[in-house]
């Protein structure tokens, strides 16, 4: 069932990961789907003539607002954005350069406000629209050494709360919170690890599913919020995160 036909999708950060998984599944719920990265490797990921990729910095205003224009000029005007683009930096707020501090927050976060504030006005033309900010489980639990990160991920929430009280009831705002997905920004932090099997056993017992998802089940979720079934979800942050946010540490004696 194309529980998406005669809807137009744009996908930030979706040549790989969970962005790549999304803009695979929003295609075959039946939307048209548009891609923007910085990585090329997109340009062969949905080969239909219902999908598009642009080579776009998501954090550039006059490009991702030319980048907008043509594809509304190819689809029509826009139904769903999904504010996935994102990068991982490891740091406190001492070890982190203000250069580095920049590029996450410019990455991560004003890469969606700059997203929405252009896509937002195809949606109002519409009459309709969803925006989708990919978060973190971050956003409400943190770690050791992620400051810029979990910072980041944590203004994603006020930015989906405000898009969603702006602009009811024609546009909803939700953000996904994934706990660890098997993506390629996992893998690298494996890698850096030094044992990389290690370091995913352990991860995954951090969750009550004692695994870490599969990107395609961030995408599915992604999907349902995108459909008129969801239509009475907004303004929420929504985790998925295999009961990584439920378990308090340490251990209690009978």
């Amino acid at each position: 069932m194309k529980r998406l036909a005669g809807k137009v999708a744009l996908v930030t950060g979706g040549a790989k990961g969970i962005g790549a998984a999304t803009a695979k599944r929003l295609l075959a719920e039946g939307a048209c789907v548009a891609i923007l990265d910085v990585d090329s490797a997109g340009e062969t990921l949905l080969e239909s003539a219902d999908a598009r990729f642009l080579l776009c910095d998501v954090t550039k205003p006059a490009a991702v607002e030319a980048a907008v224009s043509e594809i509304i000029e190819a689809f029509g005007e826009l139904d769903i954005l999904v504010n996935n683009a994102g990068i991982q930096h490891y740091g406190t707020v001492l070890t982190t350069t203000l250069e580095e501090w920049d590029r996450v927050m410019n990455v991560n976060l004003k890469s969606a406000f700059v997203c929405a504030r252009s896509v937002i006005p195809s949606m109002q033309r519409k009459g309709r629209g969803i925006v989708v900010n990919v978060a973190s489980v971050q956003s409400l639990h943190s770690q050791q050494n992620v400051a810029p990160y979990t910072t980041s991920k944590t203004a994603m929430l006020g930015l989906t709360r405000s898009i969603a009280v702006d602009f009811a009831p024609a546009i909803r705002s939700v953000a996904v919170c994934p706990g660890t997905v098997d993506t390629p920004m996992v893998q690298w932090t494996a890698e850096q690890s030094g044992d990389a099997a290690a370091l995913y056993e352990e991860v995954a017992a951090m969750h009550l599913s004692n695994r870490i998802a599969k990107p395609e089940e961030i995408a599915g979720l992604i999907a349902y919020l995108c459909t008129d079934e969801a239509a009475f979800i907004t303004g929420q942050a929504i985790r998925i995160d295999g009961g990584l946010g439920v378990l308090l540490g340490g251990t209690v004696k009978e």
